[in-house]
């Protein structure tokens, strides 16, 4: 089992959201990780605002019961906020943090120049970073007030959701493939290792999925376990997973690789 999949999100969270609601938001979400790993500034300011606008019409159908798919922005917000109405979020600071933090990335949005052509207007790392933040943090929020399963399995989510997405690797009928021909084998084990999440994978699980050599993944997993780089530990069920400093490698290093070529 690699890192959370959007069907499972989906199937957790719909009921009680609107199915469609909480796919575009998903694939808003993935969407925008993705381009942020590949260094394109740009779309995290623009498409920012496409998954502030389908999250407050989740907020909205939830805390009024009413499903409206083409809500403005401003309906949604307002309704939230109103205090002489009825709400069904409650305690009701989860919808009103969630509704001043994308108020707060519309002016950010609109007063850097990102949502009109400006000739003034630069793309750059830093907007982009405080933006994608932003949106983790509210898909995190997201999942924290609606999801449906145990509490352990939402902080698993959580935590697996802000990991990359790996559209390097690829499942074809359960057998997985780093569809990547320019990798040495302790980045393929990196790799699949950060797929993996926190469950890790076993040393066996290793052998198949890494297009090696048994010597060569046997000699990649005893140096990225040794003292002097510590990116990857054993757990007491015998399967390996990633340290802190394997997944800083994997953002510093690899983000460029965990894409296809």
């Amino acid at each position: 089992m690699g890192l959370i999949e959007k069907k499972q999100l989906v199937a957790q969270l719909a009921p009680p959201l609107d199915h469609l609601l909480i796919t575009q938001l998903l694939d808003e979400f993935v969407s925008m990780e993705r381009r942020f790993i590949q260094r394109d500034w740009e779309p995290a300011e623009l498409d920012g605002g496409q998954f502030c606008e389908i999250l407050l019409r989740i907020l909205y159908h939830q805390d009024s019961g009413n499903l409206n798919l083409n809500k403005s922005i401003e309906d949604c917000s307002s309704y939230i906020e109103n205090e002489s109405v009825g709400h069904v979020i409650q305690p009701r600071h989860d919808a009103l943090h969630l509704v001043r933090l994308i108020r707060t990335i519309y002016k950010f949005r609109s007063q850097r120049g990102a949502v009109h052509i400006s000739p003034t207007y630069k793309p750059n790392q830093m907007d982009s970073k405080f933006l994608i933040e932003s949106v983790r943090w509210s898909m995190n929020e997201c999942l924290r007030v609606f999801w449906n399963g145990e509490r352990e399995e939402v902080a698993k989510a959580i935590r697996e959701i802000l990991q990359f997405d790996v559209p390097c690797i690829g499942s074809y009928d359960g057998v997985l493939l780093v569809q990547r021909t320019d990798l040495n084998p302790q980045e393929e084990i990196l790799i699949l290792l950060h797929y993996a999440g926190e469950v890790g994978f076993s040393r066996t699980d290793l052998g198949i999925h890494a297009r090696c050599s048994a010597a060569s993944v046997t000699r990649s997993i005893g140096n990225l376990v040794a003292p002097n780089l510590r990116q990857i530990i054993q757990l007491a069920n015998g399967n390996y997973r990633l340290t802190d400093l394997g997944s800083r490698r994997i953002r510093e290093e690899l983000a460029d690789k965990l894409l296809l070529s």
